[in-house]
């Protein structure tokens, strides 16, 4: 006796074909929470125990900080890194829970041109502090 089912009613369809995106977008994630964690960990280290302490951070300082090349690029990978990894977030939140393609459009074109104009304006800040005012 031998039991046979029959083919399923429903048309087939071809696999979808994504790319590895969303597994990129989750590696990122990761390692860029990493990072994160040991460049805002030490930049708290060093702002609050080394350093004195925040009764100390004022114009003054935050020139002289950025007057090295090491400050600038610590300063420039929290902003960025921070900016991208919360935007990514921010993003798969929307794809979760936006109910319309038009909505979901919308609101990641809102994202996305938030992040720029805040990287943007973050990275032309840091390269073109000018510690010396001129009254």
């Amino acid at each position: 006796m031998s039991l046979a089912l029959d083919k399923p009613r429903s048309p087939k369809r071809p696999a979808a074909r994504r790319g590895n995106g969303e597994l990129y977008s989750w590696l990122f994630m990761r390692l860029s929470g990493l990072l994160l964690v040991v460049l805002v960990l030490g930049h708290l280290f060093i702002m609050n125990i080394l350093d004195g302490g925040v009764h100390k951070i004022n114009f003054g300082f935050v020139a002289g900080r950025w007057a090295s090349p090491f400050w600038q690029f610590w300063d420039l990978a929290m902003l960025w890194l921070a900016q991208i990894h919360g935007g990514n977030g921010v993003r798969t939140v929307i794809n979760d829970y936006a109910r319309k393609d038009s909505t979901r459009f919308w609101l990641k074109m809102l994202l996305y041109v938030s992040m720029v104009l805040i990287i943007a304006l973050g990275t032309f800040v840091i390269f073109t502090f000018d510690p010396n005012i001129s009254n």
